[in-house]
């Protein structure tokens, strides 16, 4: 028999990132006493502002590979996975 979907209650509940990180976390406090704003500076000259695709943000990409040498992980294919579905790596 079939059942309306009436009755089936539906809400929504916003969740943050932050909130889901526990504050004691590793790389929270990697986050808080490292400074990585020096790698815009260093790569700036090698990307074009007015030519070409938009880049993936050199920030993101010398995090990524710097998650893969911390936690042991070797290929980049795993390495994107893992950023996908953990959310501490976010």
């Amino acid at each position: 028999m079939l059942r309306s979907n009436r009755n089936k209650q539906q809400n929504y509940e916003l969740v943050s990132i932050e909130d889901l990180v526990p504050a004691e976390h590793m790389l929270r406090k990697i986050d808080k006493y490292i400074d990585f704003s020096f790698i815009d500076e260093k790569v700036r000259h090698l990307y074009s502002q007015d030519n070409g695709r938009p880049a993936i943000d050199p920030l993101v990409l010398f995090k990524m590979i710097f998650l893969g040498y911390f936690y042991g992980i070797r290929s980049e294919r795993q390495l994107e996975r893992e950023v996908q579905t953990n959310i501490t790596y976010r």
